[in-house]
């Protein structure tokens, strides 16, 4: 049997850089970040085990990403399961940062 979907409330936290996912007004995840100038590094996603697979990883990728696309900045996925979403959502990919690659 497949785990249903709750409600997320996701919350942004920026004394402690990060976002946080509740879901019947305990925390059930959260997506850490590190600001730079024009560019958030997002470096960890975490769920609590009782909710994996019930898409809190992905509404926290989404706040993230939506979060960077509002504040019109570059985000750089070190995390894993960002990179992964930003991966399959590619309407954020004008916010993604890119290092340029040398040529040769």
């Amino acid at each position: 049997m497949q785990n249903a979907t709750p409600s997320v409330t996701v919350t942004r936290v920026d004394a402690e850089n990060r976002l946080e996912a509740y879901v019947d007004g305990r925390l059930a995840g959260l997506v850490e970040y590190l600001p730079a100038k024009g560019l958030l590094a997002f470096v960890h996603t975490e769920v609590v085990p009782e909710r994996e697979g019930q898409g809190i990883g992905s509404a926290l990728a989404k706040a993230a990403l939506d979060m960077v696309r509002e504040a019109d900045v570059k985000f750089l996925a070190v995390c894993p399961f960002t990179a992964a979403y930003a991966d399959r959502h590619t309407e954020y990919e004008p916010w993604r940062y890119r290092a340029a690659r040398p040529a040769g």
